[in-house]
């Protein structure tokens, strides 16, 4: 089969945007809720203001950090192959907004895709990204969602097959039971012969998932303390980030990193009018990343209504990519 190195190029340029926010969760509200919890813990998703999202960038290119390089392999070496397996004038629903490389990436390979559709909380991330798109494929039809692609919702109307992108191993942020109900939200409004194309990092000797995630540049550091550092800016709080230490922690038992901060005095700190208080060695959980053996995974998207269809791994068996169908 013929593939199309540029999506439909007669076809006029066409970009819009769609709000089906009802409401954010403002970051004030989710600092304070997580701050007063017994277990002091803040939303992963936070971290990623301008500066986190930089900071993340440049975590990517460290040489201990493996999932980006090893997952862009693979889209590189099968994207054909999974285009193959979406089939021509589909969907591309792609789950978060990002540098859009990797959306690049399987773009270029798909047959004649008829609209692109980034979801994404992030109105600016989500402009920026539709923006991007449109400019490098202008005879795709773009239509940016504003919504946070865990909840429940309806996708506009679009022709075609419906093939859901998930890169990153994002789903690892989530807990088990988490993942299954998004897998059963995605599988229903993909519809009966729509696929989910999921980045899924694998289980591996802790010694190499520390270092990735505890880089000994202090980036991760520097990205998870953000969080702290945006309650500064944001909140008008007084944290002092050199009173803070970092840590990642491989879970065995729940199968992930866990990664904190930690108090290493006992302090009290002023953020949004509110008076919060922290034992010395007391920890601020903000991030898990879950990984996965492949038949558990797999496994996994059975429980949420999905056939695994076809999965790709790296040569260093790192990192896997599956392709998992809504149908039967």
């Amino acid at each position: 089969m013929t593939l199309n190195p540029r999506p439909r190029p007669s076809q006029p340029a066409d970009a819009r945007f769609v709000d089906l926010l009802d409401r954010d969760e403002s970051f004030e509200e989710a600092f304070l809720a997580g701050m007063k919890a017994r277990e002091k813990a803040l939303p992963c998703r936070f971290l990623y203001d301008a500066q986190g999202s930089a900071l993340f960038e440049a975590i990517t290119t460290l040489p201990d950090y493996y999932p980006t390089r090893a997952e862009i392999g693979i889209l590189k070496d099968r994207a054909g192959a999974i285009a193959e397996l979406i089939g021509e004038n589909a969907a591309l629903i792609e789950l978060g907004s990002g540098s859009s490389l990797k959306t690049g990436i399987l773009l270029r390979r798909m047959i004649a895709p008829a609209v692109y559709m980034p979801v994404d909380v992030s109105r600016a991330a989500l402009r920026a990204a539709a923006a991007r798109i449109a400019g490098d494929y202008p005879g795709l039809s773009v239509i940016a969602i504003c919504a946070d692609y865990a909840a429940r919702f309806s996708l506009p109307e679009a022709e075609g097959k419906r093939a859901a992108f998930f890169p990153g191993s994002t789903i690892g942020n989530l807990e088990r039971g988490q993942a299954i109900s998004l897998l059963e939200a995605w599988r229903e409004r993909l519809g009966a012969d729509g696929l989910m194309i999921v980045g899924v990092d694998l289980k591996k000797d802790p010694r190499r998932l520390i270092a990735a995630y505890d880089d000994a540049e202090g980036v991760t550091a520097a990205f998870i303390k953000n969080i702290l550092a945006r309650a500064n800016r944001e909140l008008g709080a007084d944290f002092d980030l050199a009173a803070f230490g970092y840590e990642a922690g491989w879970n065995a038992a729940a199968g992930r990193v866990e990664m904190r901060v930690r108090s290493l005095a006992a302090q009290t700190v002023e953020a949004a009018g509110a008076r919060i208080s922290l034992r010395r060695g007391e920890t601020i959980h903000v991030e898990n990343s879950h990984k996965y053996g492949l038949e558990e995974f797999s496994a996994l998207a059975r429980a949420a209504g999905f056939a695994p269809r076809a999965r790709f791994v790296d040569e260093a068996r790192l990192f896997s990519v599956h392709v998992l169908a809504a149908g039967s």
